[in-house]
């Protein structure tokens, strides 16, 4: 078993890959606003790729059927992402590594993760669904109405077109991370200003008050059926379990999404990551040496205060910008769904990304209406950048994964590519576009999201266990998290093990529960 080892002797044992290196902590820059949105940034990309599928599509679909009555689920899967969010960087800002060189540091070793982990990550983004949703709000913007089956080559036209515009991005500057997260800036403000316009301006105070219930259990005091007129419970009656499932896990991050914001940290050079590089972009970058290894410090008492001014940052990124950034973004939609869907509205199929417009449209006069029409064009942009923002940063997460595996996990792929990542990680990224383009006809984008949102519910079942494992295997003590935040790690894992089971026994045994 490999030990690192420092100025002072062995630390920690080092798992199932090459022990790590020793290097000295820099010291964080001063704790200021301005300085916490420079180094900043991974909160951003991650909230980018969090509203499109859950707040605009799930999310939508599952308020307009029982209006704000689930919503608690969304405050639940937010918090308890936010932790683990924290809690995966936490071992980045030790190491340098992402979360998944510590997963694949632990038994039965970095084989079997690396696959493992892999294999999840592509059943759960492998589908270009969000492109294809995107679409769906170009064509619903040029034929002036909700796409049906009619247009379903108009909508993979501009599907793919909306595909090889998120490869573009990825192309360019620096290293992939910066311009990745320079766009997300741009849609994460467009997209929060927007729909805070369309909220502020054009829902009623009964709408604010069902959706802020509803994100503290609602249905238990406040929220009634349409129909009954009874209160609708924390789970109302017909609640389609898998949708549910696929609502918990996107109403954040969701599955690889939440393991790669430490990627993005490791990028982004915060704490021990500044010693082992990161992924340059091919046009404007150039080749860096990109550590299959990461570098560990000395706990001394003034390392140990550094590192905690390094984790004031963190807390910012992933609390500030993304945490309150997810509500937000569940929330408004929200508002919109309520003010302007009927309740019990069932939305599916293509209609689900232009519904919310097809609302607010018909509210205002229809598109013979002047104020309709402006609010029909608002809302469809708004919604196409959502959807494009969440499969630009799709478009990086899964390959840059499955790079990062591959370059901590096996020497032969670094000779290949002769010490530049760039040839892996755009060789990986070719692999996703050609799949991404045979992908893109199996099936509605709708389902394809639902059934990567199901997959990603089964991999937080899984990962937030290895995170507590990994981060008190790993870590010294004084860097350890405080024992709640290790409980909050288990119920993560208990949480969303919960709906991937019922699913389970629902969908294979024929099991109904509810």
């Amino acid at each position: 078993m490999a030990v690192a080892e420092t100025r002072t002797g062995p630390v920690v044992e080092a798992g199932s890959l090459p022990p790590w290196g020793v290097g000295d902590l820099s010291a964080p820059p001063p704790y200021t606003l301005k300085n916490a949105l420079r180094v900043t940034g991974a909160g951003a990309i991650v909230l980018g790729i969090s509203i499109g599928s859950g707040e605009w599509l799930i999310g939508p679909a599952v308020t307009a059927q029982f209006t704000a009555a689930l919503l608690w689920v969304a405050t639940a899967s937010i918090l308890l992402q936010w932790i683990f969010n924290e809690e995966a960087c936490r071992y980045t800002l030790y190491t340098g590594e992402p979360i998944m060189s510590a997963f694949m540091r632990t038994k039965p070793g970095p084989t079997f993760w690396g696959w493992f982990w892999s294999i999840l990550g592509f059943i759960q983004l492998g589908w270009p669904g969000w492109a294809a949703s995107a679409a769906t709000a170009v064509v619903a913007a040029l034929i002036g109405g909700v796409p049906g089956p009619e247009h379903a080559g108009t909508v993979k036209f501009w599907g793919y077109l909306t595909f090889f515009a998120s490869l573009a991005l990825l192309l360019l500057g620096k290293k992939v991370e910066q311009a990745l997260e320079y766009a997300e800036w741009f849609m994460v403000a467009w997209i929060i200003g927007a729909l805070l316009i369309l909220g502020l301006f054009f829902t009623s105070l009964h709408a604010w008050v069902t959706v802020v219930t509803g994100f503290v259990g609602g249905g238990l005091f406040f929220i009634r059926d349409p129909q009954t007129g009874s209160l609708m419970g924390l789970l109302p009656k017909g609640a389609d379990w898998f949708i549910l499932a696929g609502f918990a896990a996107y109403a954040g991050a969701g599955g690889l999404a939440n393991c790669t914001v430490s990627n993005w940290v490791r990028d982004k050079g915060m704490g021990m990551a500044a010693t082992v590089g990161y992924i340059p972009a091919v046009v404007g970058g150039k080749k860096v040496e990109l550590s299959a290894v990461g570098k560990v410090f000395v706990p001394t008492p003034d390392n140990v205060s550094k590192f905690y001014g390094w984790w004031r940052f963190i807390r910012f990124d992933q609390g500030w910008i993304w945490t309150v950034g997810c509500f937000l973004g569940m929330g408004l939609p929200a508002l919109l769904t309520v003010q302007f869907i009927p309740p019990g509205t069932k939305v599916g199929g293509m209609a689900v990304a232009v519904r919310q417009a097809e609302g607010i449209a018909a509210a205002f006069g229809g598109l013979q209406a002047t104020a309709g029409v402006i609010l029909w064009y608002l809302t469809l942009l708004t919604g196409f950048w959502i959807l494009y923002s969440t499969q630009l940063g799709i478009m990086d997460l899964l390959p840059r994964t499955v790079t990062d595996i591959l370059w901590t996990s096996n020497a032969g792929v670094r000779r290949w590519a002769k010490g530049d990542v760039r040839r892996v990680y755009y060789s990986t990224l070719v692999v996703f576009v050609i799949w991404g383009c045979i992908a893109i006809n199996l099936a509605q984008p709708f389902v394809l999201i639902l059934l990567g949102a199901f997959v990603a519910g089964l991999m937080m079942s899984i990962y937030g266990v290895q995170v507590w494992y990994v981060n008190r295997k790993f870590l010294p003590k004084e860097l350890q998290a405080p024992r709640w935040r290790q409980a909050a790690l288990l119920l993560f894992s208990a949480f969303f093990g919960f709906f991937t089971i019922v699913v389970i026994l629902q969908r294979v045994f024929g099991i109904k529960l509810g």
